[in-house]
């Protein structure tokens, strides 16, 4: 959950590439940001990924401010309870699909015994665990951004980030990322993809528009381009487009067959003892 976080690049002259925003993503959710170059996608992902820290604003999982975490403690989430999936795919080229997904593995300090069989686990997953010991250079655009996908899952995360997923596939190829992606939503895994592709945006259950570091969120139809009400106390805000910066947060329902509770913000499983690092 975001609470009135903001980022600004230090200059000369600081530029503010988010402005002051509140976000809850539901445990389950299926969500679709899009805009322009340099609106502020890529910030947005920097700071929900954990990668970034807001220079205002709280960020919080289950409660905890993990914006405002040590390091150490922020980089245990990310290795155990978030992937990340880029469009440039960014595997080595010297090794195989299997050895590149057991990296995922390396960083989150899993027993090298348990490495070879969760990654050749995680291939399957995708599809792709008859081309376990191919390189990537033998691999498709389509077949190597399966096996990216594989790392990000190999360790289960919690939170599935895909920061322009189908930028480098031909049309085929996007469609079955597509259902790819649907699938993994189906089997309980939440996904934030950040896309230009109105396709891919459009099979999401909600989609945020943001522009010149404000958010907005859509109607589930892509091509109404109308913000649905935040709602706040339960009364429903009737202005046109309203932006995801109120002071109030934008409280969205559970996905229906979710595990999760009604309020609950978290992006985190419920029920594991070895959710959270011992903060």
């Amino acid at each position: 959950m975001l609470r009135s976080v903001a980022y600004t690049y230090q200059g000369p002259p600081p530029v503010r590439a988010l402005k002051p925003t509140n976000l809850v993503i539901y445990r389950g959710e299926h969500v679709a940001i899009t805009g322009p170059s340099g609106s502020g996608k890529s910030t947005l992902l920097n700071l929900l990924g954990l990668l970034d820290r807001p220079t205002q604003g709280t960020i919080e999982i289950e409660g905890i401010d993990v914006g405002a975490a040590p390091e150490r403690e922020r980089a245990a989430v990310r290795a155990h309870h978030i992937g990340f999936v880029f469009q440039s795919f960014h595997l080595l080229p010297y090794r195989t699909s299997v050895e590149n997904v057991m990296l995922a593995q390396v960083y989150a300090d899993q027993p090298r015994r348990r490495r070879r069989n969760a990654a050749m686990a995680a291939l399957a997953q995708v599809g792709l665990d008859q081309r376990a010991h191919a390189l990537p250079t033998a691999l498709s655009g389509g077949e190597r951004q399966r096996v990216a996908i594989a790392r990000a899952l190999v360790n289960r995360p919690s939170l599935l980030m895909c920061d322009e997923p189908t930028g480098n596939l031909d049309t085929a190829t996007t469609l079955e990322l597509i259902e790819l992606l649907g699938s993994l939503h189906q089997s309980g895994t939440t996904l934030l993809v950040i896309t230009h592709n109105p396709v891919v945006a459009g099979r999401a259950q909600r989609q945020i528009a943001i522009r010149d570091g404000e958010l907005t969120e859509l109607e589930p139809a892509a091509s109404a381009q109308t913000a649905r009400p935040a709602r706040a106390g339960g009364a429903e805000q009737t202005a046109e487009q309203p932006p995801l910066t109120e002071p109030t947060e934008l409280i969205r329902p559970v996905n229906p067959g979710t595990a999760a509770r009604d309020g609950d913000t978290s992006v985190l499983p419920e029920g594991d003892p070895g959710a959270f690092p011992d903060w």
